[in-house]
């Protein structure tokens, strides 16, 4: 703060009011803090660090938001290809495993596609078009096989194990599942917990539990391709 008074040296009166007033002036700006000039220089550069790091987390707000924003471009295209692929492939894993019908995947409307839910619209073979939970136990999942084996077709895994999940099949639907896991062990290796007939007669090998003796369980094994051979 600057000061500038013009004093009048012939005007005794005057003059003691001026001292006066910049007594009080003085008075009323506090203590003289000698390490100012210190402390603004470390708060100058603390300001400065502070917002150095202010800024690298702006910069890299933005970059993260343009990088999800890519993801999101990339996942929603990626997306509505691959489920026209599984729509294609349910149909045909749908008509093969009832011997009919038809199978659909529709997406839910006024949604975003990446958080949307999906409808499973099932025809088995002499019935109405109509949503899967209105389907009884065994059409139900008899459509579920058909979109896992759906997916299954399109990226097939090397290796898959399945428990009981032809439990609810009649005996004829258990066989077109045997079926139609047959035609996936080209490319995949399956496990499968089961108790049906159907399904156990069409495997490669076969693996069990008996206790001959009392306390005493035993694991047993039958090797069905080299019972083929030999026959």
């Amino acid at each position: 703060m600057n000061l500038l008074f013009m004093l009048d040296f012939t005007n005794r009166d005057e003059m003691k009011k001026s001292i006066s007033k910049l007594r009080d002036d003085i008075r009323r700006m506090g203590n003289v803090n000698v390490n100012a000039i210190e402390e603004f220089k470390e708060i100058s550069e603390r300001y400065t660090f502070l917002k150095g790091q202010h800024d690298d987390l702006i910069e890299s707000q933005q970059r993260l938001t343009g990088i999800i924003d890519e993801l999101d471009k990339g996942m929603r295209e990626q997306f509505s290809a691959r489920f026209k692929d599984i729509q294609t492939e349910f149909d045909k894993a749908f008509k093969e495993l009832f011997g009919g019908g038809k199978g659909t995947l529709e997406l839910v409307e006024g949604e975003d596609i990446l958080e949307t839910g999906i409808k499973i619209i099932a025809q088995p073979p002499g019935k109405k078009l109509q949503n899967m939970m209105q389907l009884s136990g065994g059409e139900k999942s008899l459509t579920a096989i058909a979109l896992l084996f759906a997916i299954q077709n399109l990226k097939p895994s090397p290796f898959c194990l399945l428990d009981e999940i032809e439990a609810a099949l009649d005996d004829s639907n258990v066989d077109r599942f045997a079926k139609y896991l047959n035609k996936l062990t080209k490319n995949t290796q399956f496990i499968i917990i089961t108790h049906r007939r159907g399904t156990m007669t069409a495997a490669d090998r076969l693996y069990g539990i008996t206790m001959q003796e009392k306390g005493i369980s035993t694991l047993v094994s039958v090797n069905l391709i080299e019972n083929d051979l030999e026959d």
